[in-house]
């Protein structure tokens, strides 16, 4: 099922049963924010062996999976409940850049992968970069928690916390506590 504005999905949630909802929403609160420090033009990014390395145990915790196969020149996205068959979709076409230095299989080949990563952290609702033009964001509770559990598990670090978000006062003497 393609939704394309509120009032479909609305109606979507209405004639459906919720599991996969339920699911995602599952694990969009233990998702931690994925940041690899792979570099683009003037920004970094996840890339998605970082990000598949933090999901597919969590979409696996929560029945989920997804699959993103090609259609003609757009990739769809489809995201899955392994218990009921559910699924939530979406359709992107991946535009091919005529104006660089690569030939058009190398074109075609990064625009699949770029667009690869950008669909599967929309439809899960997670974040993969940072956003340079929107400032830092306040942590939430739920994403605090999980990126210090990452800290401890030794695959994030505070340094990486401070650059991305604005930590609160409260969150702040949690981390003196750590040592």
């Amino acid at each position: 099922m393609i939704l394309k504005d509120s009032n479909e999905f609305a109606k979507g949630l209405e004639d459906r049963n919720l599991g996969i909802y339920k699911a995602l929403a599952a694990f969009q609160q233990e998702c931690p924010v994925i940041h690899k420090g792979a570099q683009g033009h003037n920004y970094s990014y996840a890339d998605l062996p970082a990000i598949f390395e933090v999901i597919n145990p969590l979409l696996a915790k929560h029945g989920l999976g997804f699959t993103q196969p090609l259609q003609g020149e757009s990739i769809l996205t489809v995201l899955f409940h392994i218990e009921t068959g559910e699924t939530i979709e979406s359709l992107t076409t991946i535009p091919v850049d005529t104006g660089s230095r690569m030939n058009i299989y190398q074109s075609m080949g990064s625009g699949i992968t770029y667009y690869r990563r950008y669909a599967i952290s929309s439809l899960l609702g997670i974040i993969t970069d940072v956003d340079l033009d929107a400032g830092k964001q306040v942590l939430s509770d739920e994403r605090f928690n999980g990126a210090i559990a990452r800290i401890k598990e030794g695959k994030y670090t505070l340094v990486e916390l401070r650059k991305q978000f604005k930590i609160k006062p409260e969150q702040e003497e949690l981390i003196k506590q750590l040592g």
